[in-house]
């Protein structure tokens, strides 16, 4: 008498490469030995307790103006990041990429580092609920700034954020956002 053992695992492959075909059994074994691949979404639904606020531009004067600020700062959403870089073929880091959106978009050439764009003449927005769109947006912490991005209003702002990530949205007043705003600066008044 054999004995037949009941949860053997070849078995259930063997039958199926008999059944189906070495092909299709290979497709599967290749899509259960992997994890399936996530891939971050940049745009994800809105949970900033800002979105309710009303867009609004610096002034009716720049409405124009701001505007192209924001449309250039979203169409980069997704470029990669690289450090130093400042062109959409290089990649960019935080200040290269906010450089590129102002001289392209407002003819404004701004310095190429956080620190000193925290610097220059403009007015100061203190609080995020004053913020109107294309307000460049400051972080760091106990006043020394490390980052900056663009605000395009609706609790959201474009930045590009880290090393080996990508120019993206986020919410302004996320966990670590909200615990790192230092201010935001008005240049287009």
């Amino acid at each position: 008498m054999t004995t037949q053992a009941t949860c053997s695992p070849t078995r259930p492959i063997a039958r199926l490469l008999r059944g189906t075909g070495a092909a299709l059994a290979l497709a599967l074994l290749a899509a259960c030995s992997s994890a399936p691949h996530r891939r971050e979404s940049t745009f994800k639904a809105s949970h900033s307790d800002l979105a309710d606020l009303p867009a609004r531009a610096p002034s009716a004067a720049t409405a124009q103006v701001a505007n192209d600020v924001l449309f250039r700062a979203m169409a980069l959403v997704g470029t990669p990041y690289k450090w130093g870089g400042n062109t959409p073929e290089s990649g960019f880091d935080c200040s290269g990429l906010v450089d590129y959106i102002y001289r392209h978009a407002a003819d404004i050439l701004l310095p190429h580092s956080s620190r000193e764009m925290a610097a220059m003449d403009g007015r100061k927005i203190k609080r995020m609920t004053d913020l109107a769109s294309g307000d460049l947006v400051f972080f760091g912490s106990r006043g020394d700034v490390s980052h900056v991005g663009v605000y395009v209003g609706k609790g959201r702002f474009v930045h590009a954020p880290n090393s080996g990530g990508t120019v993206r949205l986020d919410d302004i007043d996320g966990p670590y956002w909200r615990d790192h705003f230092e201010f935001g600066k008005r240049l287009l008044d």
